[in-house]
């Protein structure tokens, strides 16, 4: 959460850095996402919402469609100010993407369990051995962790699954690094990641379809109880 903190208040200052050098004026259309994702060294994930929050402030006019453009350039809040705004939609973001993960995947692990056949089994067994591998490295680590659940997501063959799934990447990569950092923090909850992603793995290679629905339920949501008490530390108040 910090080092998204510094992203915005990068982004901010940039922005006000363009409005007193007249760089930027009402009506001015700001550089795509993906060119400030590029930019700030981000994911187009946290511009749209750092994008999102300076629209709800009054700052810019995002147009379906057509970009984002600078709607005046007196800014409504201080740079602190902002970036607690934002740290509270960001938690809010990982907060509603663990539900909605916790919903999907469960019942994949459940269809997973039924339906994998050796090489569904052994492409999870795999990202999970990646992910042993990388524990002490956040990014490769990432990488492993996301393969590990859309490998999961793969042997439900169920088509529809497997779309909507992958349409949710991008999102799920951003709330499995907000995990794994915070978890990464603590070795005990570093090692019980790979642990609880070794039983899920067990299950569904048994064939225990209860079981495995189950414990990728019981992942989520300690996880999401984890964060819940960071962000609660971080904010100072309630989320």
């Amino acid at each position: 959460m910090k080092a998204n903190k510094r992203t915005y208040e990068i982004i901010v200052e940039q922005l006000r850095e363009y409005f007193l050098n007249g760089d930027l004026k009402p009506g001015d259309k700001l550089p795509s996402e993906r060119e400030l994702a590029s930019r700030f060294n981000v994911s187009r994930t946290s511009i749209r919402e750092a994008l999102r929050m300076l629209e709800l402030r009054g700052a810019i006019d995002i147009r379906r469609g057509g970009g984002s453009y600078i709607k005046s350039t007196e800014f409504p809040l201080s740079t602190e100010e902002l970036s607690s705004v934002i740290t509270k939609a960001e938690s809010h973001l990982v907060y509603e993407m663990l539900e909605l993960r916790r919903a999907l995947e469960a019942e994949s692990a459940y269809l997973a369990a039924q339906r994998s056949t050796s090489s569904d089994l052994e492409k999870i067994r795999q990202a999970l051995e990646q992910m042993v591998i990388s524990k002490n490295d956040v990014e490769a680590g990432l990488e492993a962790d996301l393969h590990f659940h859309l490998a999961i997501v793969n042997a439900t063959h169920n088509t529809l699954f497997i779309k909507l799934i992958h349409t949710m990447t991008e999102h799920m990569e951003d709330t499995i690094r907000t995990t794994r950092r915070h978890r990464l923090a603590d070795p005990a909850r570093a090692q019980d990641t790979l642990d609880e992603h070794k039983e899920i793995y067990l299950a569904i290679a048994s064939g225990n379809a209860a079981q495995a629905r189950n414990l990728v339920e019981q992942h989520i949501t300690r996880i999401r109880s984890e964060l819940s008490e960071t962000f609660l530390a971080d904010l100072g108040e309630s989320i």
